[in-house]
């Protein structure tokens, strides 16, 4: 993992974890539980498990990732997505940096315009709005849902990375042996040069 991802995976899960208490949607307890395993896995665990609201939701059961979707709807104004009946954009699968959907639990998926559609799980996040938004200069439109809708998607696309053909890569020169230099292109044993044009030939 990039160091610049190590850390925004860091900042996008604490802050998320703050706003989650914030909001009164976890208690301190279970956040502080669900950090210490997150340090546990972020070097061991797959890309999948590195994800302090999958532990809240899953392993604690502090919290129903529906109840956090109906949140960001209700207080947020954010609409859903089912990323079931989306591919990626052409365009932005040539520019996603995947890894950083990983750490960001986000995934450009479409462009109206000049607006980026980004699904995510995380919206409450500070630290992932911020990140995407810098990236598409605020032209942004966000989408909520659920880790394992962006989870699938991400693998969608590595899946289809893995099929693409790779592109040829052009032999190496042959390396020139300097110790026996080619031979001059000229007749053996022809001492005379040849006669200019119109000189006279030798008797």
């Amino acid at each position: 993992m990039k160091t610049t991802h190590r850390s925004l995976l860091m900042r996008a899960n604490r802050l998320l974890g703050a706003q989650l208490v914030e909001q009164n949607l976890i208690k301190i307890d279970d956040l502080e539980t669900a950090n210490e395993k997150l340090l546990e896995i972020i070097n061991t665990g797959t890309a999948r498990q590195r994800t302090v609201l999958g532990i809240l939701a899953y392993d604690l059961k502090a919290v129903k990732e529906e109840d956090i979707l109906a949140h960001m709807r209700e207080h947020e104004g954010v609409g859903l997505v089912d990323l079931r009946h989306y591919e990626a954009n052409d365009d932005l699968k040539l520019t996603i940096e995947r890894e950083a959907c990983w750490v960001t639990w986000s995934v450009p998926f479409d462009i109206e315009e000049d607006m980026t559609f980004i699904a995510t799980a995380y919206y409450l996040s500070p630290a992932v709005r911020k990140y995407w938004e810098d990236q598409y200069d605020g032209r942004v439109l966000w989408f909520g849902t659920t880790l394992e809708a962006i989870a699938d998607f991400i693998e969608a696309m590595e899946a289809e990375d893995a099929k693409a053909p790779k592109p040829a890569v052009a032999p190496a020169p042959k390396p020139v042996n300097l110790s026996n230099p080619p031979i001059a292109d000229a007749a053996a044993g022809d001492s005379n040069p040849p006669s200019s044009p119109g000189s006279p030939a030798n008797p």
